[in-house]
């Protein structure tokens, strides 16, 4: 072989070796970086979601225990309520039997002093022109003339012109007013919170012409009235009938449904429907049919009784299914003058 064909060879096998090693360089890999990146991305993505996650069930336990300790809370405060409500009315009797102490012990020196007819002390209305102008509880003497005897009644000397005697009241909810015939007749409950007069009393106070004003109040704190210019009943053998007229107010005629009818309780159902609406609406009242008012139901707090329609009724205010807060009846004489 010729040294031309040598070197020939020489040089053919070393361009071979660079084009070979040109095409391996030209196939090595792409660097793998950005796809080592995109893993790390998901991998912290996710640690962050866990996190979230977690965050987010450890706030629902926390807001679940707040929550709890939120209707705890509120259900101490309901108890807290009730037991302040006791402590008022406890305070007003206590405040009443102060302010009245001196003017009780007057009624009871004038009671012993000789009296005609005229100057005889059996309502509220009568110690009012004798200048007792403070509200609270008084007693009335005994009257041999009139057949009244001594009663412990409630005056309010200072609205409307004063000189009120309260026959009944609710505003605390502690006093059940689902009684017989014998307490509705001689009375029940506390002369300084939840009370009824009693119907023998009623009908004694109400042998003269008489007045009788209804205040309502709700439990978002407004006040309506209804007043009736005539309001009487007949005795215990009448079964207490119920006579009204001459009605005024903004509450509504609510109680005209009632008028010319006996008094009803849970033993003894006069009313003039086919239900027993003394035992149905749990409270004795004048009864035509269970329906219109019943200020003498059962006192739900909040004004919802919805699922029973034995609450605290005035149907010309607030409808069939929502229980007063607060209702008051008192009478005066027609012939009052403050």
């Amino acid at each position: 072989m010729s040294r031309a064909m040598i070197r020939t060879a020489v040089v053919c096998t070393a361009l071979l070796l660079f084009l070979l090693g040109h095409v391996r360089a030209d196939k090595r890999p792409a660097p793998k970086a950005p796809k080592a990146q995109c893993c790390d991305e998901v991998r912290s993505l996710k640690v962050q979601m866990a996190n979230l996650t977690s965050l987010l069930e450890d706030l629902a336990k926390k807001q679940e225990t707040d929550l709890m300790k939120m209707v705890r809370q509120v259900m101490d405060l309901e108890k807290q309520n009730q037991q302040q409500e006791a402590r008022v009315t406890e305070a007003e009797s206590k405040y009443s039997e102060i302010h009245n102490r001196v003017e009780i012990m007057q009624l009871q020196a004038a009671q012993a002093a000789p009296q005609s007819t005229s100057d005889a002390i059996y309502d509220c209305a009568s110690l009012y022109n004798r200048n007792y102008r403070i509200s609270g509880v008084y007693k009335l003497p005994k009257d041999d003339f009139l057949g009244t005897p001594e009663l412990e009644v409630y005056c309010d000397m200072e609205k409307n012109g004063g000189g009120w005697t309260v026959i009944q009241r609710r505003r605390v909810g502690l006093i059940s007013f689902d009684r017989d015939w014998k307490q509705y007749k001689n009375g029940f409950g506390s002369i300084s919170g939840d009370f009824w007069l009693g119907n023998e009393h009623i009908f004694r106070l109400t042998r003269q012409p008489t007045v009788l004003r209804i205040e309502l109040e709700d439990w978002v704190g407004k006040v309506r009235y209804a007043q009736y210019g005539f309001f009487t009943l007949s005795n215990e053998l009448n079964s207490y009938k119920l006579f009204i007229d001459n009605y005024s107010g903004d509450a509504g005629d609510s109680l005209r449904y009632h008028n010319n009818t006996n008094f009803s309780t849970k033993n003894k159902d006069n009313d003039k429907c086919v239900d027993d609406c003394a035992s149905l609406r749990k409270g004795g009242y004048w009864y035509n049919c269970c329906t219109d008012s019943n200020l003498n139901g059962v006192f739900y707090r909040y004004g919802s009784h919805t699922k029973n329609s034995d609450g605290i009724t005035w149907y010309g205010w607030h409808g069939q299914n929502y229980s007063l807060k607060r209702v008051e009846m008192k009478i005066r004489p027609q012939n009052f003058t403050p």
